[in-house]
C-alpha cells in the first residue's frame, strides 16, 4: 500500500511555526497565572547555555587571543633581541674598528721614533777625544809635511788615550800607514771619511761597523812625530788629498770644538 506525503490543512506545522506558537502558548498562560507554576519546569527543560555553544565559542575566542597575544610578544621579544644582536655586533665591529686604528697609529708613531732615532743616530758626531784641545791646526806650514802643510789637525793627547769614533761609518783601513802610522780610516754614512793617526794600538778592524763614540784605539807617536798626539783628519774620499777642514767638518755636525 503507498503512502503520500500530507498536503494542504493536513501537512504538518514547520518549526518555525511550531516555535511561534509555542510563544503563543506561553504568553496566554502568562495571562491566566499557569506559566507561573509552569514556568520552572518549562525553562529547566530549555538547554544550557554551555550546550548551546556560545561558551565554547567565547572560551576558543579567548585562547585564539592568547595565542595571538603570546605570538606577538615573542615576536616583540625576538625582534628586541635582534636588535640588541646587531647593536652588539656594530659595537663589536667600531671597537675592532677603533682597535686596528689605534694599532695603526701605534705602527706609525713606532716607525716615526725609529726614524728619529736612526736619524739621530746617523748625525750624532762627537769630538775624536772628548776635553782635549787642538794643538796644531789644518793647514799649518812646516817642513815636518811632506805636502808642505798640515792636511789635518793634532789633537793634544797623552800615549794610551782612547779614541773614538766621530760617528757612525764603516772601517775601511785598519793597520799601518807609513808616515800615520797605525791608523785608522773611516768611511762615514754620508760618505766622508775620517783618519785616525799615530796610534799606538787598535781596537777595530776592517769591515767594522762602529757608532759615534765607539773607542776604535789609543793615541800614540807611531810613524812620523815629534811626540804623542792624535793626527785627525776629514776627506772627501779615501784618497789622500781630498782633504776638509776638520774643524769646519766637525762643527757643522754639532761638535764644538
Amino acid at each position: 500500500m503507498a503512502f503520500t506525503r500530507a498536503t494542504g490543512k493536513h501537512r504538518r506545522p514547520s518549526r518555525v511555526q511550531r516555535g511561534t506558537a509555542r510563544a503563543a502558548g506561553v504568553a496566554a498562560l502568562a495571562g491566566t497565572g499557569v506559566v507561573g507554576s509552569l514556568a520552572a519546569p518549562a525553562l529547566a527543560a530549555e538547554p544550557a547555555a554551555a550546550q548551546t555553544g556560545l561558551t565554547p565559542v567565547v572560551t576558543l575566542g579567548g585562547v585564539v587571543a592568547d595565542r595571538v597575544d603570546a605570538q606577538a610578544a615573542a615576536q616583540h621579544e625576538a625582534a628586541r633581541e635582534a636588535a640588541e644582536a646587531a647593536a652588539r655586533k656594530a659595537a663589536e665591529e667600531a671597537a675592532r674598528e677603533r682597535a686596528a686604528e689605534e694599532a695603526e697609529k701605534a705602527r706609525a708613531e713606532k716607525e716615526r721614533a725609529a726614524r728619529e732615532a736612526e736619524r739621530k743616530r746617523l748625525n750624532t758626531f762627537v769630538s775624536p777625544i772628548p776635553g782635549s784641545y787642538v794643538s796644531t791646526a789644518y793647514q799649518s806650514g812646516g817642513a815636518i809635511w811632506s805636502s808642505g802643510s798640515h792636511t789635518g789637525i793634532d789633537f793634544h793627547a797623552a800615549s794610551g788615550t782612547p779614541v773614538q769614533s766621530v760617528g757612525v761609518g764603516t772601517v775601511v783601513e785598519a793597520g799601518w800607514g807609513g808616515a800615520y802610522g797605525n791608523q785608522v780610516v773611516i768611511k762615514m754614512h754620508d760618505g766622508t771619511h775620517t783618519q785616525y793617526a799615530h796610534l799606538s794600538s787598535l781596537a777595530v778592524s776592517v769591515g767594522q761597523e762602529v757608532t759615534a763614540g765607539q773607542q776604535i784605539g789609543l793615541s800614540g807617536a807611531t810613524g812620523n812625530v815629534t811626540g804623542a798626539h792624535l793626527h785627525f783628519e776629514a776627506r772627501m774620499s779615501e784618497e789622500y788629498g781630498s782633504d776638509l777642514d776638520p774643524v769646519a767638518y766637525l762643527r757643522s755636525h754639532g761638535v764644538n770644538i
